[in-house]
């Protein structure tokens, strides 16, 4: 692989918009969308949640075992998540707390290490899939606003995105000086310039937390939560909020005081930069979000040249393909399929953090014959994926355009999160989910009520989403009724696809 040129830092501001029934939180570089968190509140994510779990089977062809944590499906340990099997660890100089990834060592065979019916503290590190259960370690990590606490490894660390030698000589220095023997500590991003003071107060936190855990895991029987992680918004703000980001703008003011308030007490420096949003309409809808949203669900995207990318996820891989389009140039087919490659490459890895595509993920480029021109759309693509935080690896351009990305899966891409299997196509396609119908409708309703006057508001939906706006939905249509009284009344239409509605001011 080539070595890229180092990409200029972009503009970045945090967008949070919270209510009683979800929290987003949206990443803007340079004015442009670029990813999307959400977490519903029914629905929380355990990524990060410690549990005590019991070991229900034991796979020795897989070298992996099923653990019962309390969830609907088993969830899945590696041999090499084993705490047993990171014992010889002498050194986490290269661990990254992001991603929880620690230097591999061999592992001793699963049957050797556990038995069935065996009780153990576990961590959830990826969720779980609708047909897979979430993927658990026995090497805890907790994070805290500028440490991670490792408390079964007794060795210390600093994340590999603090680069400059000088400051992480100075932070290994002063981990040295901590009064802390009781596992291992890694210096996250945060960190970096951050004085003793800063890291003894976080470690305090992060001791009370263990001990905590600690506690309940012998008074509780298995499966049980022994800590869940903090709501999307404090999580994002605890583990992203640096002095890079120019701008936390938060709608709601539940989740605005929460934020100002941690913010005061772990990065002071910053608090001025967390803004309450007062304007009527939603953040998310005035500042255009919703649309990028709706933009992202779509298969194909448009280039600013005329040029587009098409984007297909399978059950194997994810392919992108890339056509001109209507661009057509205004030299010759060389410099048109440069310009176009260059053009989508950006927008690709846009999309790839945008949807938080992973796995394998496969980029058919124009074809082109002049091999300094795949050599800078190569150089460009590496440039882009420096603004990824997830791990990845790529390979290079091949002589017909092809380009291939492994990229780790943390959590539910936003297709998952927002769609469910069509029952029309029997799940050969997408359509929004219920929770996310009701949701918009709660949206537009709401935006209506002020101006509505003496009118009344009959809304035509399917009879699906009708019955779930009356059973699982219904702390929704409370809200709304709330809201509108005797002024809103809702009827069930079998002509409207699941994802249409109609309102009319009577």
């Amino acid at each position: 692989m080539s070595t890229a040129e180092q990409a200029p830092e972009p503009t970045r501001r945090l967008l949070v918009e919270s209510d009683r029934h979800q929290t987003r939180v949206a990443v803007l570089e340079d004015g442009r969308l670029t990813e999307i968190h959400l977490e519903r509140n029914k629905n929380r994510s355990v990524v990060g949640s410690v549990f005590k779990g019991r070991v229900s089977r034991i796979l020795p062809g897989m070298q992996a075992a099923f653990v019962d944590i309390g969830l609907a499906r088993d969830a899945f340990l590696y041999a090499g998540d084993v705490r047993e099997a990171l014992s010889a660890i002498d050194e986490l100089s290269d661990a990254d707390p992001q991603t929880k990834e620690f230097p591999t060592v061999s592992a001793p065979p699963i049957e050797k290490v556990l038995t069935a019916g065996e009780e153990l503290i576990v961590q959830v590190v990826k969720a779980p899939l609708p047909n897979k259960g979430a993927r658990i370690t026995t090497e805890i990590t907790l994070p805290g606003r500028y440490l991670v606490l490792v408390p079964t490894v007794a060795s210390n660390g600093i994340s590999r995105r603090v680069q400059d030698a000088d400051e992480r000589d100075r932070l290994r220095a002063v981990l040295a000086e901590l009064d802390f023997a009781d596992g291992g500590l890694i210096v996250r991003t945060a960190g970096a310039g951050r004085e003793r003071d800063d890291f003894e107060q976080d470690l305090a936190i992060l001791r009370a937390k263990w001990q905590q855990i600690q506690e309940r895991g012998q008074a509780r029987s298995a499966p049980s939560l022994l800590h869940g992680e903090e709501g999307l918004a404090l999580r994002f703000v605890r583990d992203r909020f640096t002095a890079e980001i120019e701008e936390v703008l938060v709608d709601g003011t539940e989740v605005y005081d929460a934020i100002l308030s941690f913010t005061r007490e772990m990065a002071p420096q910053l608090a001025d930069r967390v803004r309450l949003w007062k304007e009527e309409g939603t953040l998310f809808e005035e500042l255009g979000i919703e649309r990028e949203i709706d933009a992202a669900l779509r298969s194909k995207v448009w280039l600013r040249s005329g040029g587009y990318i098409v984007i297909n996820p399978t059950e194997a891989l994810v392919a992108i393909d890339v056509n001109t389009g209507r661009f057509v140039g205004r030299k010759d087919l060389e410099s048109t399929v440069l310009q176009t490659n260059l053009e989508a490459v950006e927008e690709i890895v846009r999309q790839i953090r945008l949807r938080d595509l992973s796995g394998i993920i496969v980029v058919d480029l124009i074809d082109m014959t002049e091999v300094d021109n795949r050599e800078n759309v190569f150089a460009a693509l590496q440039r882009e994926l420096k603004k990824d935080r997830a791990k990845h690896q790529v390979l290079s351009l091949s002589e017909f355009g092809l380009v291939e990305i492994t990229r780790k899966r943390s959590r539910d891409n936003l297709s998952r999160l927002l769609t469910r299997p069509c029952p029309t196509c029997e799940g050969s396609g997408r359509i929004r989910s219920l929770s996310t119908i009701c949701l918009r409708l709660r949206r537009e309703i709401l935006a209506r009520a002020n101006r509505l006057g003496d009118r009344r508001l009959i809304v035509f939906v399917h009879a699906e989403v009708l019955r779930s706006l009356e059973s699982d939905q219904g702390d929704i249509l409370e809200e709304l009724r709330a809201a509108l009284g005797d002024q809103l009344a809702f009827e069930a239409d079998a002509a409207l696809h699941h994802e249409e509605y109609h309102i009319s001011e009577v």
